[in-house]
Parts: C-alpha cells; structure tokens; sequence
C-alpha cells in the first residue's frame, strides 16, 4: 500500500470516528429471536432494574443497541453482565451528528435489534440527528414492522411520544410555559417523527421529582390541544420511577414505593365534549381549568412488584390509582384530587349498544368483526395512515398478505363510525 492509499485509509478511520463512535459487547454475530414488542420509559437518574430486566427479557436473547448522542459504554457492561439476563450483545453507538446516525453500518446494526434504548442527554441532538431521514425509518420499521422492544431514559422518553419537546431553544422552565404558552422555548414537535403504538397523542416528560415540570407538562398538553384542536395525553416518571408498556397497552409502574416517593403520571385532557383551554395564546398566561377538571391525572405508584398500571387502550381501566385533577388559571397552576373520570364510557356506549366487538388482539391472519350492523363498510390503514385493505359487509377479514406491525381498523355505517387498534402478530 503507498503512502497516499494509507493516508486515505486513515482519513476515512477519522471521518467515521467523528461521526459516531461504537461500543461492542458480546457476540459479533446477529442472531434472530422470538422478540416480544414493549416500550420501557423511565424517569431520568439511575435505573430500575427490575424494568431494565423487563425490557430485556422482551428481547429473547437478542441483540441490545443503545443510541446516544454523549457519553460512553456504560450500558454495557450492565445489560450483558449486571442484570443475570442473557442477551446476545449489546452495541452502543455515540451518535455525533446526522451523518452517523445515519451510517449504513449504524442502520444495519438497529434494523438487526431485537431491543433499543435512548440513553439521557440533549433530546434536541435525537430530534435533529435522527428526524426526517433514514434512521428514522428504520426505527419507525423496527417499532411498528419488527415490533422490537424499545425504551430509552430522560431525553430518551421524553422523544418517545408521538408529539414531543424538542429542547430545540433550550430547556423551559414552568413560569416561561404558563406565563405564555407560546414562549419561544416552548418548542414541540407533533405526529412527525417516532410513530409507536399507545404513544399517539402523547407528551412524556421526566424529572418529575422536580414538581416545576407538572406545571410545565399542562403547558404541553394545553398546546397540543388548542394547536391540533384534539384532546392531549401525556406520561410522565419521577427520576427513580419506570412505566413498562406491554403488547396491550397496559403500562405498569415500576419502583420502590412506599419506601420512597416514586410515582408515574398519567394525563388526559377532559373528556366531556369541551376540552379546550380557555386561554391558550401567545402572549398571555395560560388558563386551562374547565370548572377545574381540564386535566384528569392517574398518578400511579411504582411498586417493586410493579402489581399497579393504567390501561392505555381507555386510560382509565387500572389498579393503584390516586386520580386527581389538574388546572391553570392565569398561569397559576393547581392540583385537586378527584375520581376515575372514566372517559372510557364516553365516544363508546354507541358499540355497547350495537354490541360491536373486533378481535382478537394481537390477530395474526383474520380479523373476526361481531356486530348487529347489518351494512358497514371497513377500512384498514397502516401505523402511517396509508389504506392497505378495504371490506364491506364481511365479518371475517383475511389478512394474511399483511406484515406483522399495528393497523388501524375503521368500521363506518350511516350515522356511525368507530375505530379500533389493532397489532398484528
């Protein structure tokens, strides 16, 4: 090899390096597993074991990538070793910059996954090196094709839902929020970048320990329904607190209460019919209080057997619950207990009556649709809203020439509609 062959070489070892850099554990072969889809957030300091041991097992011995935008390898000593879990290896990558997000060799290395976790950080580094662009679909692929099992800590949940804070101008803190809900640190992505099943409508946030981020968390969910004119749901964890989300939708909190104050948040804006904030405009302070129940709140203990959850397919279905209501009034934010809003029984009691059942659920090659609808027509679209199948007046829907991910069933008649969730196995 000459002298400029070799220079070259050695550039291009710099260039890669300055675009990510890769931490490898375990076996360099990629093995194929029976993996079990989940979604695994917590809350931002050290981690729940009996969590991360979940989030391992979803992966069946697979293969663990963690992406993260600073520091080093110290996932993976604890996902190989640590938690008695066999996994195949773990492969953290240190994204530098879009380019090595991505990285034909970082993209193989994630679609081959059986599990993803988003380290802590900067959010506003995943926003920009992984949004609009390759990554992205892969990881979109992954979650909804694959249905691997991801997760990810602080600025790793807080981008997990399907609307998000992208810390674009920085942090915000809860008096910029509620003072003016429009502040220019209020910066928040919606339905454009990760798209994952029972995250739809959903702000995470994290840190929660901290109780300025509650007020500034209102100040999300008011944004996202006056800017989307739809009701707003949102997840949060105190720092030592994990929510480990099955192929269900039923989240169960982890943690180590009652020996210390560990608690998951569950948001959801009002469900009567008016669920607007009253005030939500640029320039002036929020006021979001709907006779003081604008946001119903499931605050969910973290228990060490995780026996508590909250049902995501209703967000009302749950054990361990302390509800309350939440409200701002002129940029004051307040807290009340109440009960089980029970929004579940509201847009529904119209299938109740027509005794309309959709099953089963996961389905694999039909779909079994029970009604007293007598003419109905059904459309099933994909986890990106493309239409994939359409039926009419049939009961028994075969879909076996669709790949496995989540779908959305719609069944219209004259003066009804409804649609269901589904996740084909």
């Amino acid at each position: 090899m000459n002298k400029i062959t070799c220079l070259f070489a050695l550039f291009t070892q710099l260039i890669v390096a300055q675009n990510f850099t890769e931490y490898a554990t375990g076996s360099s072969s990629d093995v194929v597993t029976n993996h079990e889809f989940g979604i695994c957030m917590m809350g931002g300091v050290s981690e729940n074991d009996d969590a991360m041991i979940w989030f391992l097992n979803k992966a069946n011995g697979g293969d663990v990538v963690v992406l993260r935008a600073s520091g080093s390898d110290g996932y993976n000593g604890y996902f190989y070793t640590d938690l008695g879990v066999t996994i195949n290896s773990v492969t953290t990558f240190v994204i530098n910059n879009e380019a090595g997000a991505n990285d034909p060799y970082v993209l193989q290395k994630v679609e081959n996954a059986e599990a993803i976790w988003f380290a802590g950080g900067d959010q506003y580094d995943y926003v920009s090196y992984f949004k609009d662009n390759d990554m992205e679909a892969v990881l979109n692929t992954f979650i909804n094709t694959k249905q691997g099992v991801i997760g990810g800590t602080s600025a790793g949940m807080a981008i997990l839902g399907s609307a998000y804070f992208s810390a674009e101008n920085g942090t915000v803190t809860n008096a910029q929020a509620l003072s003016n809900p429009y502040h220019n640190r209020m910066t928040l992505g919606y339905n454009d970048f990760l798209q994952i099943p029972f995250l739809e409508n959903v702000i995470t946030d994290t840190h929660y320990d901290d109780p300025d981020r509650r007020g500034r968390h209102a100040a999300f969910l008011a944004r996202y329904a006056t800017d989307n004119n739809s009701r707003a749901f949102g997840i949060a964890c105190n720092e030592y607190t994990a929510v480990c989300i099955d192929e269900t939708g039923r989240a169960y909190v982890y943690g180590e209460y009652p020996d210390y104050p560990e608690f998951a948040y569950f948001l959801q804006s009002n469900c009567e019919a008016d669920f607007m904030p009253e005030t939500c405009v640029d320039g002036q302070p929020l006021t979001w209080s709907q006779g003081g129940e604008a946001i119903k709140v499931a605050k969910i203990p973290g228990l060490y057997s995780a026996e508590n959850y909250i049902d995501l397919t209703d967000w009302s279905n749950s054990q361990g619950v302390i509800w309350e209501n939440w409200t701002v009034s002129n940029g004051s934010f307040s807290t009340a207990s109440t009960t089980n809003p029970n929004c579940d029984l509201l847009g529904i009691s119209e299938n109740e009556l027509l005794h309309m059942s959709v099953g089963p659920n996961p389905f694999y090659d039909v779909i079994s649709i029970e009604s007293q609808l007598l003419n109905f027509d059904v459309t099933l679209c994909d986890s990106f809203g493309k239409q994939v199948a359409q039926f009419e007046n049939q009961s028994q829907l075969d879909t076996s020439n669709l790949a496995s991910g989540l779908y959305f069933l719609n069944v219209s008649s004259e003066g009804f509609q409804e649609t269901f969730k589904l996740i084909k196995k």
